[in-house]
């Protein structure tokens, strides 16, 4: 079996053993996986990572020193399942799996992220039986294998509890931007401001359906705060506060009950939902300083690297902060059935396909935003160049 091996931070393509199911497991033939942000990190930052994921209480990624297969949004066609398992779906059925692997002496491992759960850069993966789900309406394989970055797109956008009538900026137009872009024009979001530095990426952020699109260098994506009916300094918040006050005290009612009632309603004070999809140090104090009063800010770019906030202004602003990682199983079966009816086109994302000789190249060129989106490996293509996509 040919696998992308990563080891001192250097890819190869080599022969292994074929993987065999244990019980609760099943065999796939990979048909598409996708190289994802993390992919990248893991292959010079492992160590790191290792660490981190130590820390929370989360065991078994791989380090430097450990040869591991990456590869973690991957679709394929089912070949064997392992012993006493439940053979769910017929031979050659093309499925979607979550990248995690119930494996013995170590409980759940992160698929393609640990030497002990090989990933998706090959021609075959180990998923687990009861994650995995059938990719439904004839729906083709790239589409398919985007199920995984969509669903982190999906559980964000959830956990934001984002109203359709709130504007959403995403800061950042890399995949998981436009990813977050994709599942908020799905959840009916009506406005979507999108900004990021790369022409190319502005462009990938308006095929995906934001409403505007700004190059931060011309114009804030918070710029709009008066058009939106946002609140951009302390002294208005004061003024419209005490002015309804006054119109409440006016009535001769107890005003209390008006503005309680306006209160439960979520009338006032009207707030942005703010996405931060870069994960680099000093954008989220950036955001923190620009953002319009009382401003959700979602963390969904991973920071890997220390960084520093002012949180007395965020204070002043009374911003709420919150992180989000990952999705639950309904969320990822959600994902890919919105995918499959039409309610998420994520096919602009996809810009090329490569074979597992050209992995490395795929690596290098998505270094680079003015290249590509999201390279898909097809483990059947033989050469190195990257097939471009035509959209």
């Amino acid at each position: 079996m040919k696998s992308v091996l990563c080891h001192q931070a250097k890819l190869q393509v080599v022969d292994q053993p074929k993987l065999t199911p244990a019980k609760g497991q099943v065999l796939l033939e990979v048909v598409r996986c996708g190289i994802c942000g993390s992919d990248l990190h893991m292959q010079h930052h492992c160590d790191h990572m290792h660490d981190l994921a130590a820390r929370v209480g989360f065991n078994g990624l791989a380090k430097s020193t450990d040869p591991f297969v990456l590869g973690h949004e991957f679709c394929g066609k089912v070949l064997d399942y392992g012993p006493k398992t439940r053979h769910k779906f017929k031979a050659d059925t093309l499925v979607c799996a979550m990248p995690l692997l119930n494996v013995d002496q170590h409980g759940y491992l992160s698929t393609g992220l640990s030497p002990n759960a090989s990933g998706g850069y090959a021609e075959q993966v180990l998923a687990q039986s009861s994650l995995m789900f059938e990719v439904p309406n004839g729906l083709d394989a790239d589409s398919a294998a985007m199920t995984e970055p969509m669903a982190v797109a999906l559980h964000a956008v959830r956990r934001s509890r984002v109203k359709t009538s709130e504007p959403a900026i995403v800061i950042g137009c890399g995949p998981v931007g436009l990813g977050v872009i994709l599942m908020l024009k799905a959840a009916g979001v009506k406005t979507v401001v999108a900004s990021d530095f790369s022409p190319n990426r502005r462009k990938f952020a308006e095929q995906c359906g934001a409403d505007i699109v700004v190059d931060p260098k011309e114009t804030s994506p918070f710029a709009n705060w008066k058009e939106f009916g946002l609140l951009g300094n302390v002294s208005d918040a004061i003024n419209m506060g005490m002015g309804l006050f006054d119109k409440l005290q006016a009535t001769r009612l107890p005003w209390w009950h008006g503005w309680r009632m306006i209160d439960k309603l979520g009338a006032l004070p009207k707030r942005p939902v703010i996405f931060e999809c870069v994960g680099v140090p000093s954008v989220l104090q950036q955001i923190i300083e620009g953002a319009p009063l009382f401003s959700r800010i979602v963390g969904v770019g991973v920071c890997m690297q220390s960084d520093r906030i002012e949180p007395a202004l965020a204070i002043n602003k009374e911003l709420e902060i919150q992180f989000v990682l990952g999705y639950t199983p309904l969320e990822f079966r959600d994902a890919l059935h919105m995918i499959a009816e039409g309610k998420v086109n994520c096919s602009p994302l996809i810009t090329g396909v490569v074979g597992l000789e050209g992995v490395t190249s795929a690596f290098e060129a998505l270094r680079d935003p003015e290249q590509h989106a999201k390279i898909l490996i097809d483990p059947k293509l033989s050469g190195a160049d990257i097939q471009l996509m035509s959209h």
